[in-house]
């Protein structure tokens, strides 16, 4: 079975269960799917638990004896357990070495000495922190010494914060070409993003981060599955920050977002439009609001509401389409740290009159790659392998 339009949604980093190189990254025992349902006791998720969800690992509430989905996990080939890595591998690039961060240490004096002369601007900060609680920290003596605060977290990322009453939006994002420039000089210091974080308010009490962060990314190492669906003429749309990750290489039309509602808005919007090819979606307030600051009833919450607009999705399928709904890493909000967390990912698809059935544990996961190219005929990624045959119509 072909499909004329592919629907892919990532759920930014709702792994299910740590996978078997997880005891390299100290990541044994996260279950960022489990963990995060029986946080709240009256979960409820209904048109996941119908595709399958509940098969695929313990979660609160989501048994289905009968799911009406295909459905299974991935495991994850490359090296790493962060958004580049997860996303590029999703589309055929196997990463073999880890982006470089710097949660512990801060980044090296002579980069920020470097950024300081390049920008013209003094560097406060220079630590693993919260955007928001940075800010709130640093905020105000920024404003008063013209400065800018660069801050890392547990992912491979410099961002850089300021005031946009005092450095201009122009401004903030020129520092950042400066930072992305300088880090790639320098294998050592090539993080895999540089962020863009302009906050306004008058004071610590009130500052708020504005919806126009821009991520400076590297460039992918070598062409991608969606390189070949542009080349070969179909549309490739990315929704939320898939542009960023992929540095706008294989996109043929691209939309910002501020939440993930938003981005499922977009998603769904796009029912109605007529296209051949794909829409790329990722939907980052999983790891970015609740993974990361370890709120797992805000993150099963967040879940619940995908669910509902899931479910508006999928009512309004051609039968020539097809949805895919999977994960890029984990970020167990229960686990240690803060940081991402090494788990297989899930994986659900969904047609018109699907024919069920349990994958169980695919590699890598170039999988879904393989299986968009082989549906729409272009060059097959180097890893992974297609289940398109597996996707079959009563």
């Amino acid at each position: 079975m072909k499909f004329k339009r592919i629907f892919l949604i990532v759920i930014d980093s709702v792994g299910a269960g740590y996978d078997d190189k997880a005891h390299l990254y100290g990541d044994v025992g996260s279950n960022t799917l489990k963990h995060l349902s029986y946080s709240k006791e009256d979960f409820s998720i209904p048109t996941l638990t119908k595709l399958g969800i509940g098969s695929i690992t313990d979660v609160n509430n989501a048994k289905c004896k009968d799911p009406i989905g295909v459905y299974g996990k991935i495991e994850e080939e490359s090296v790493g357990k962060d958004t580049l890595t997860g996303h590029w591998e999703m589309m055929g690039i196997k990463s073999d070495k880890p982006f470089p961060s710097f949660t512990d240490t801060g980044f090296p004096k002579e980069l920020i000495d470097q950024l300081e002369k390049k920008s013209g601007y003094k560097v406060l900060g220079n630590i693993a922190a919260s955007g928001t609680e940075i800010i709130k920290d640093l905020g105000e003596q920024a404003m008063k010494e013209k400065a800018i605060i660069v801050y890392t977290s547990a992912d491979s990322v410099l961002q850089i914060a300021a005031h946009i009453d005092i450095i201009s939006l122009k401004e903030l994002y020129r520092t950042c070409e400066i930072a992305r420039r300088i880090t790639i000089e320098n294998d050592e210091w090539k993080v895999g993003r540089i962020i863009a974080r302009p906050f306004i308010g008058p004071n610590k009490d009130s500052f708020v981060r504005t919806a126009d962060r821009h991520d400076y990314v590297l460039d992918p190492p070598s062409n991608t599955v969606l390189d070949a669906l542009k080349g070969s003429k179909f549309d490739v749309i990315a929704v939320g920050k898939i542009k960023d990750i992929f540095n706008g290489a294989g996109i043929t039309n691209a939309y910002k977002t501020k939440s993930n509602a938003e981005g499922m808005d977009i998603t769904i919007k796009h029912l109605k439009e007529n296209f051949t090819g794909l829409v790329f979606t990722n939907l980052v307030d999983f790891d970015s609001k609740y993974g990361h600051r370890r709120d797992p009833i805000g993150y099963a919450k967040a879940l619940e509401e995908f669910d509902i607009q899931l479910k508006t999705l999928i009512k309004g399928l051609k039968d020539d389409d097809l949805v895919i709904v999977t994960a890029d890493h984990g970020n167990d909000p229960t686990f240690k740290g803060t940081d991402h967390t090494r788990e297989y990912v899930p994986l659900l698809v969904y047609a018109n009159n699907i024919v069920p059935q349990n994958l169980n544990t695919l590699f890598s996961f170039g999988s879904i790659g393989a299986t968009i190219a082989e549906n729409f005929g272009v060059e097959a990624p180097p890893i992974g392998s297609s289940f398109l045959c597996k996707i079959k119509q009563k």
